[in-house]
């Protein structure tokens, strides 16, 4: 039997797109995405990727504003949209924005399931004050289930005391193929692209924005640890823009010898090149939900180097297998991460061949297949 389920989620990233559109082609979904808005301009620089959808959708009229550091999204148009599509069950990626909520009581009037797909962990700290945890506590309290990435996720629903029958996994992923096909084509013209892109012949990697809670501050001064011979063998470079640049550029100039280069931000069809010429991926966050950048390293073959707040790093990283994960603000121990991994090709080499090997199951079809058993056993409790 077809089931009708609506994903309630903020913007059309490009990370998502191939999770729904695996979800529409499945014979037993029947996949309508309400998108809150287009992008976050003020956040992200990602191109949206409107070509690549093939999923039903509709993307809500919306207004932003940026109040006392939150950024605010308003919207109207949510009861319309989902009387219009009349669904089976909704599944919500958030509860910070007053559409989530109008979601949440449309779907308790009328005794629709409603699920939140929640990938909070425990070492998240972006919550804590006493009105908004109340709101989340309220919002937790009303939700007929949950879907999550992995571990991370799920101990901190349960730490919430949501019971473990009401927890469902739908892991992380993103176009595995996509960036396995273009980093192997990347390696092919390596010597132009370092070249084309101002690379040194090695380097370590960081992916993401450049703000102070990712930990770049913490990665460059690691850096600056290793010793000189390593340094001017091995460059440091940063793929990404964000309020901290300026700062880590001025910061980066005090460190010699050494390459250090910030090349700003780039689109998902560029990333590749960078992540296939790197020695590794280096994710030093104080706090992360996921990091769908480790995904896209160990699709492209990367070992990788985490810090604990990374929530993917219990599902993705197993300890000198496929990487290495130190405690975060750590710097002396990832900079001994760090230079271990650089002084072992071989290692390094096994550690990036298991990266693709275990990003296998983290696919858009396997996200799928966690969403599809999530709605046989909404249609089971109902019946």
């Amino acid at each position: 039997m077809t089931r009708r389920l609506v994903i309630i989620t903020e913007i059309i990233s490009p990370y998502r797109i191939p999770l729904f559109n695996a979800l529409a082609q499945h014979m037993d979904i029947d996949l309508h995405v309400v998108f809150l808005a287009e992008t976050d301009p003020g956040l992200r620089q990602w191109r949206v990727y409107k070509d690549e959808i093939k999923f039903s959708y509709r993307v809500l009229r919306s207004w932003r504003k940026q109040l006392g550091g939150y950024n605010c999204l308003l919207n109207a148009g949510m009861g319309r949209a989902l009387e219009s599509t009349r669904p089976d069950a909704i599944l919500c990626g958030g509860y910070n924005y007053l559409a989530s909520w109008r979601g949440l009581f449309w779907a308790r009037s009328r005794s629709i399931p409603f699920l939140l797909w929640s990938e909070s962990n425990l070492q998240d700290f972006r919550g804590g004050r006493a009105f908004v945890e109340l709101l989340k506590t309220e919002f937790l309290r009303q939700c007929a289930g949950f879907v999550v990435p992995g571990r991370a996720a799920r101990e901190y629903l349960q730490s919430r005391r949501i019971k473990n029958e009401r927890i469902f996994t739908a892991v992380n992923a993103v176009d595995n193929e996509l960036f396995a096909r273009a980093a192997d084509a990347a390696r092919q013209h390596a010597v132009q692209l370092r070249i084309d892109l101002g690379l040194p012949d090695r380097y370590f990697l960081f992916t993401g924005r450049l703000v102070r809670e990712k930990g770049v501050f913490e990665l460059l001064a690691a850096y600056a640890k290793l010793e000189d011979t390593l340094r001017r063998q091995v460059g440091l470079v940063f793929v990404g823009d964000g309020a901290a640049r300026q700062a880590l550029e001025k910061e980066s100039c005090e460190v010699a010898p050494g390459v250090i280069r910030c090349v700003g931000f780039a689109q998902r069809e560029q990333l590749a090149a960078y992540y296939a010429l790197a020695e590794m991926l280096i994710l030093p966050t104080y706090t992360d939900t996921w990091g769908l950048v480790v995904n896209e390293a160990m699709a492209c073959g990367l070992p990788v180097v985490l810090s604990r707040a990374a929530g993917c790093g219990a599902d993705l990283v197993t300890e000198n297998w496929n990487g290495r994960i130190v405690p975060s603000k750590d710097v002396q121990r990832l900079a001994s991460a760090m230079s271990s991994l650089a002084n072992q090709p071989e290692l390094r080499a096994r550690m990036g061949a298991n990266s693709r090997k275990r990003i296998l199951d983290y696919s858009p079809q396997t996200w799928c297949e966690g969403i599809v058993r999530m709605m046989e056993s909404v249609e089971e409790s109902r019946g």
